[in-house]
């Protein structure tokens, strides 16, 4: 069975899998060996996989090398199963690199446009020959939120839950719309400009991906574990070339 753990921003997410099947997950606010070991030890668990967009504390390391047989930590010198037609590989971020595997070892031999709504917004394309070319990134609806509140004298600090009509009749409702139609015409835009002259395929992950599903115009698949997926990949793609 495979350990995969993810390390985002905010919170960590813990997968088991055997084989291509996640049998559980859940998650951590905070990754340390006391918070997993107490899961770990109820698998039986031959390798694992790490990635981190932030420093992960050295005794962790330590616990998950000594614990699993096989353990790779993601960066970009991991060999993968697909291309990185990338200018500076070395600050790609993991979990940018996960979510692209993830959707490739879904939808293989097609274009894709992968997006992921979290703390930023990510735009990343991966052609049909299985190459990464590269993307944008945005802030995504906190940082945007909280980015109005700081930077000015008097706007307040809005919740994303809330009422978002089409015209704000009040500072939080102009606030909130304003950040959510935002995201939902910036997103639209890209699935638009991708799919103008080509055959795209479009997943949308993250932990804001299913409250932008129902908002955007386009055909799009939510999926909430691509990057589990995809880091489960990289671990069986390494086992395999053993």
């Amino acid at each position: 069975m495979n350990l995969i753990i993810d390390q985002g921003n905010s919170a960590a997410k813990i997968a088991f899998f055997e084989g291509k099947t996640l049998v559980k997950s859940f998650q951590l606010e905070k990754l340390d060996r006391a918070g997993l070991s107490a899961f770990v030890d109820n698998f039986f668990l031959e390798a694992g996989i790490l990635s981190a967009v932030n420093k992960v504390d050295v005794e962790l390391y330590s616990f998950l090398s000594d614990t699993l047989s096989v353990f790779y930590n993601l960066n970009s010198y991991l060999p993968l199963p697909l291309a990185i037609d990338y200018k500076t590989p070395q600050t790609l971020g993991v979990d940018r690199i996960a979510a692209a595997v993830g959707a490739w070892v879904q939808r293989p031999h097609t274009n894709l446009l992968i997006i992921d709504l979290g703390t930023a917004i990510t735009f990343d394309w991966v052609t049909a020959q299985g190459v990464f070319k590269g993307g944008n990134i945005s802030p995504g609806p906190d940082l945007r939120l909280r980015a109005l509140h700081q930077f000015t004298d008097r706007l307040p600090l809005v919740s994303l839950e809330g009422d978002t009509p089409s015209l704000g009749y009040d500072t939080s409702t102009a606030i909130r719309s304003g950040v959510v139609e935002g995201i939902v015409r910036e997103v639209d835009s890209y699935i638009d400009e991708y799919k103008k002259n080509q055959d795209v395929f479009t997943f949308l992950t993250g932990g804001y991906s299913f409250y932008f599903e129902s908002k955007l115009k386009s055909s799009i698949f939510a999926d909430g574990n691509l990057v589990l997926k995809g880091l489960n990949e990289i671990l069986n793609y390494q086992k395999r070339k053993e």
